[in-house]
């Protein structure tokens, strides 16, 4: 690290272990990423976690003060050269410097790494710095049909917990529940410091569209398969919906991709305005035809002058 220990902290090179301390738990109240969601807050309370760790701990701090920024690359050297001797290598063995808080990050501190090895206590250390402290929140996902954001209702979900527990949550999804939609469960989070209230479980809703039903918005759109003599003449076509079941009129000449549109059918939006729903007309064909069938296309064939192609 490029930064000077001491600068890091605000401390002079002569601070005895109490104002390094001091100068610490200051530092760590601004730039905790628990309570500091800023850019750079995270990499700042890294820096200076290292700088206290080394500072704090006499030897460490001893090689610090004579080498330098690099003193564990030196101190390491010295010591391989004590444990060698004077006269060269002992039983070719090798004595590897010990670990120290390079590359720290504030979650290995919560897991107890600390500099040489050491463990820290972290409750006892950041206990009178932040006090009660509530937990922070965790995020998942949940996918849902268009049949199923529709209806709502009672839906279990399982997730793993931090430590690989698997958790199981009761939630009720709300009927008209849109993409994107967040449901919020109270106290379904991470756990609190001291007397802090466990965070929220928040799950994002994505709901799936399939080849029948499609979300947009809080519109449905749905396909409507019609045969060719409902598109040219007209009619009530009964289909089911994410509602249940309805009748669509479909006007005479109605071509596939005509878009037919069913005010305040689509999803529902308690306390609000109700979607709509668009049935998209789509023509389809016998596979095969018995012979009447295609005695009625060839004479149909042959007295109509329509031309799709000259009209589109």
């Amino acid at each position: 690290m490029a930064d000077d220990y001491y600068q890091l902290l605000g401390v002079p090179r002569s601070a005895d272990a109490k104002e390094i301390q001091r100068a610490y738990r200051k530092l760590a109240r601004t730039y905790h990423p628990d309570v500091n969601k800023q850019p750079g807050a995270e990499d700042r309370f890294k820096q200076i976690s290292e700088a206290y760790h080394v500072l704090s701990d006499p030897e460490s701090r001893a090689q610090y003060d004579r080498f330098g920024p690099d003193f564990r690359h030196y101190a390491g050297a010295e010591r391989e050269y004590a444990s060698q001797g004077a006269g060269g290598a002992r039983g070719g063995g090798r004595t590897r410097a010990r670990p120290g808080a390079s590359g720290f990050s504030w979650s290995s501190a919560q897991a107890g790494a600390g500099p040489g090895g050491a463990s820290v206590d972290w409750d006892d250390l950041f206990g009178d710095v932040f006090g009660s402290m509530r937990g922070m929140d965790s995020e998942a996902e949940l996918e849902l049909s268009v049949d199923e954001a529709f209806r709502g209702g009672p839906r279990t979900i399982i997730l793993s917990g931090p430590d690989g527990d698997r958790q199981t949550f009761e939630i009720q999804i709300p009927p008209g529940t849109l993409d994107g939609q967040r449901i919020r469960v109270s106290g379904g989070g991470r756990a609190g410091r001291q007397d802090g209230g466990a965070g929220d479980l928040v799950i994002t809703v994505r709901v799936r569209s399939d080849k029948r039903l499609r979300l947009d918005g809080k519109n449905i759109e749905m396909d409507l398969p019609i045969s060719p003599w409902e598109a040219a003449l007209g009619a009530n076509v009964s289909t089911r919906a994410p509602g249940g079941p309805i009748t669509v009129r479909v006007p005479a000449g109605s071509s596939s991709g005509r878009r037919l549109r069913l005010k305040g059918q689509g999803m529902p939006q308690p306390g609000g305005k109700p979607g709509d729903l668009f049935a998209r007309v789509k023509i389809m064909v016998p596979p095969r035809l018995n012979d009447r069938e295609r005695e009625l296309f060839e004479q149909l064939k042959r007295e109509s002058s329509f031309d799709p192609r000259s009209s589109s």
